[in-house]
């Protein structure tokens, strides 16, 4: 089974000397490693050609983003798996074997995400990803591992391997036919939950997603938008609503999408009380732009097969998280 792993990177040299030495050391045997480009500025290409020559580069002509970035890059690398990892992960020794091993007893699994835990605090899982993601009716993520900004301590509690609905991308891998046969990454999204509508839409094509707790990689997390950027706070809504409009079932989605506009609109509230006024205005930019782009993802839905029957796991994590308190996955009802 050959196995590319494929680091997006865009002026992150000081990234790239921090975490690309762990890639090298603990990757090599099993896979080849490439940089995808995305048009740097910066001299991290001519860094990564003196330093480690052993690296195949594909040098994009713009910066497309997360999901424009892969998606160009992907084209012209050839593979069954792709490893695709942020810049800001650090992997350890035997982190490849235990998902590549899944891949190969699992032909119905196609995305696996390893354990993720924080590079800056080793003993926590890492909100990105955690131990595996889920949705609820509204269409809201988290995750085993974290629910919210509510993140647990890792106690081998999540040391086993099972199903999940989506996989981070901070460290996604993927079946190269299937990534390829569903057009990859929605490059509308530019970045921030474009894995979760990939996953969605395997999700919705019949095949499995699963988490494996055998693989341990750490990251960063907000190396490239911090969480008070609010940039980042305009993608995530947008995006999620993007999401939503394009996967949720038909009987559903009218539903969950004026619901979710009506509980945007407290958010933009909360943030007003927080004297984050500017993240306020984002959430109604992002409300613009989903008007703007709504034809546009309805007409996706038509490619989408909806094999999926129930796409949930709790039915809303906002009222058990914020009304009854419940912080961590295993509480959930």
């Amino acid at each position: 089974m050959k196995v590319a792993v494929v680091i997006l990177n865009w002026n992150g040299k000081t990234l790239l000397e921090k975490f690309l030495p762990s890639v090298v050391k603990y990757s090599m045997d099993e896979a080849e490693i490439y940089i995808a480009d995305n048009n740097s500025t910066d001299d991290s290409i001519s860094f990564i050609k003196h330093n480690y020559p052993e690296i195949k580069i594909v040098q994009n002509k713009k910066n497309g983003g997360y999901a424009k970035g892969y998606n160009d890059a992907l084209q012209h690398i050839d593979a069954d798996i792709y490893a695709l990892i942020n810049s800001d992960i650090e992997v350890v020794y035997g982190w490849l074997t235990p998902v590549i091993d899944q891949f190969k007893n699992n032909p119905k699994t196609v995305a696996i995400q390893p354990k993720l835990l924080d590079f800056k605090d080793k003993s926590k899982f890492e909100y990105a990803g955690a131990a595996g993601g889920f949705v609820d009716f509204m269409g809201y993520p988290y995750c085993k591992g974290r629910i919210f900004m509510d993140l647990e301590t890792d106690q081998n509690q999540y040391n086993d391997s099972y199903d999940i609905f989506w996989a981070t991308g901070a460290c996604f891998f993927i079946r190269s036919e299937i990534y390829h046969k569903l057009n990859g990454f929605d490059e509308d999204y530019f970045a921030h939950q474009e894995e979760i509508d990939l996953c969605w839409r395997i999700q919705n094509e019949g095949y499995k997603i699963q988490y494996v707790g055998a693989s341990t990689v750490y990251h960063v997390g907000g190396a490239t938008l911090k969480e008070s950027n609010p940039h980042k706070t305009f993608l995530n809504f947008r995006n999620s609503l993007f999401t939503i409009a394009k996967n949720v079932p038909k009987r559903f989605v009218f539903f969950v999408v004026f619901f979710r506009l009506i509980l945007d609109g407290i958010a933009g509230i909360k943030f007003m009380f927080e004297l984050r006024p500017i993240h306020t205005w984002s959430i109604i930019r992002a409300h613009f732009s989903f008007y703007a782009n709504l034809p546009k993802m309805l007409r996706k839905r038509k490619h989408i097969s909806f094999k999926q029957t129930k796409y949930f796991h709790a039915f809303s994590i906002v009222w058990q998280h914020f009304i009854l308190r419940k912080n961590k996955f295993t509480e959930l009802n």
